[in-house]
């Protein structure tokens, strides 16, 4: 059976769609079957696959309402051993759409239920903002892998995502555990990248991981190319770090 793991921060810009793309693709390369969902209307993790998000006849937004089944949205292939299922803007009317639907926070978990036992891992790369949509993806998964960027804000909103994740557990899905937080922007030149990595691991109780994701020019331009940095630039310090990454958390 697929472990379900959503990527989730309220922040943006911290990292987490690049974590849900290289993270899915080092562990893909290293023979686990991987499904990722695209969960933010943005559905930048949908480009960063070399797809045409505005090309797709079904998403996860034909899906949450109901109009195509999980196998019909499922992109086979985006790389070896990893699956899609696309989003687009489109997404961004859901919330309003599934206003009054009984038991609109357990559709995604009630779809993968379908296809979970045929993969490894199965990613949710979530908005940046507590919305029906994160909650979904929350209500479907087995645990929350956080991307903390190593920037003096890092600590703010952590509390709050925490909460969230409580009252979901609380109320929706008894079962939803913290996978563990991951820094991402490290920069090994700078004071501050440290002393963020000091300050949220002597403030947070949750598991974190030891792999740091640093600052990299070519994770940053990997998304452009439509690739996962370990095709895009294999022996580049960004994609070594999610290698790594995905070997920790396979040793977990």
């Amino acid at each position: 059976m697929g472990k379900i793991i959503a990527v989730a921060n309220q922040k943006g810009g911290v990292g987490k769609t690049t974590t849900t793309i290289n993270l899915a693709a080092s562990l893909a390369d290293l023979d686990q079957k991987i499904l990722v969902i695209d969960v933010d209307p943005q559905g930048n993790t949908t480009s960063g696959f070399g797809v045409d998000k505005n090309n797709q006849e079904n998403t996860i937004y034909e899906l949450l309402l109901d109009d195509c089944s999980v196998n019909e949205t499922i992109i086979p292939g985006v790389v070896p051993n990893l699956d899609l299922i696309a989003s687009n803007v489109n997404l961004a009317a859901a919330e309003i759409e599934l206003i009054g639907i009984p038991r609109k926070e357990y559709i995604l978990r009630d779809a993968l239920d379908f296809v979970k036992d045929d993969y490894d891992y199965i990613f949710l790369d979530c908005p940046p903002s507590l919305s029906v949509l994160t909650v979904n993806a929350m209500t479907a998964s087995d645990s929350v892998l956080v991307p903390i960027q190593c920037e003096y804000y890092a600590l703010e909103g952590l509390s709050q995502l925490i909460h969230t994740i409580n009252l979901v557990r609380e109320r929706l899905n008894p079962g939803l555990d913290i996978e563990g937080i991951v820094f991402t922007m490290y920069d090994a030149r700078t004071n501050l990248s440290a002393q963020v990595v000091e300050n949220v691991r002597a403030n947070v109780e949750q598991r974190i991981y030891n792999t740091l994701i640093p600052r990299n020019i070519r994770l940053a331009e990997a998304p452009s190319y439509g690739e996962p940095i370990t095709i895009y630039e294999p022996k580049s310090a960004g994609a070594e770090a999610y290698r790594k990454l995905a070997k920790e958390m396979l040793g977990r």
